[in-house]
């Protein structure tokens, strides 16, 4: 019988192969959350249990690197860790599935088509289909917005219960972007009722005035929901006569990328 317990000599050889500037700089980086995303290097001293002459200059090096970005004396994540986080999940096999998908979405009905994850408040464009000079281009792989302003971020939100969305929210107020960008949680939790009785969400305007959207739930091999498929139109060219279609096939899209990954994780 082989004895897994870690030797001496095997704390040792891991010890040797360990950078501990590489291993600091990591949970500095990791003190940063969605519940505390500013940290002065006074704060980061303390929870780290490090000299502030030591911070200090791992928070240069990182800010440097675009890593980090500061404001006066406090320090909050950079782009460079989102540009990260996003190259990873773009090149995860959900993404991966999902591009044949839209790219045939997008063959048939010529609208943008984009997968997205949740991301606490915020879904997160992991894959994207359309030409860059179409209707709102800026949005990109790695673009975050608010979910609650967002038809994809509703179709995201649709497995929380109200008690978690309250969680959540932390409050019954929320950011408004629009005049249609529902108030409170309340009016969330009345669109996402909607939404789950249809099996869609759709609207127009609740992030970006002139902007409607069509999405649905991509669900797991447990039923839970992992992403959402959803389609920008351009204000001009909604009308229920075309609208009824553009929601059969993006809901046939979504049905589509579920059955495979029902089929490659059936219970994941």
């Amino acid at each position: 019988m082989s004895d897994t317990t870690s030797s001496p000599d095997t704390d040792r050889d891991t010890d040797r192969y360990t950078v501990p500037a590489l291993e600091r700089g990591l949970r500095l980086m990791n003190c940063f959350s969605p519940t505390q995303p500013v940290w002065s290097a006074p704060d980061l001293a303390r929870e780290l249990e490090l000299p502030r002459s030591t911070v200090f200059r791992m928070l240069t090096t990182l800010e440097n690197m675009g890593y980090l970005q500061r404001s006066g004396t406090e320090y909050r994540l950079g782009l460079a860790v989102l540009r990260l986080g996003y190259d990873y999940l773009s090149s995860q096999p959900l993404a991966n599935l999902a591009q044949p998908v839209m790219q045939a979405l997008h063959e048939q009905l010529g609208f943008t088509c984009n997968l997205a994850l949740l991301d606490g408040t915020s879904i997160v464009y992991v894959a994207r289909v359309g030409h860059s000079s179409e209707f709102q281009s800026a949005v990109r792989v790695g673009s975050r917005l608010p979910a609650h302003a967002t038809v994809l971020g509703r179709v995201l939100l649709q497995d929380m219960t109200a008690p978690q969305l309250r969680k959540l929210y932390g409050g019954n107020e929320l950011p408004m972007f629009t005049p249609s960008t529902p108030r409170t949680v309340d009016d969330l939790l009345a669109l996402i009722a909607q939404d789950v009785e249809r099996g869609y969400a759709e609207g127009e305007g609740f992030y970006e005035s002139g902007v409607s959207g069509i999405a649905a739930p991509v669900r797991g091999g447990d039923g839970k929901i992992v992403a959402g498929i959803g389609m920008v139109v351009p204000f001009a060219e909604v009308g229920r006569a075309r609208s009824g279609h553009w929601v059969d096939q993006v809901v046939h899209a979504t049905r589509e990328l579920s059955g495979y990954l029902r089929a490659q994780h059936p219970m994941s």
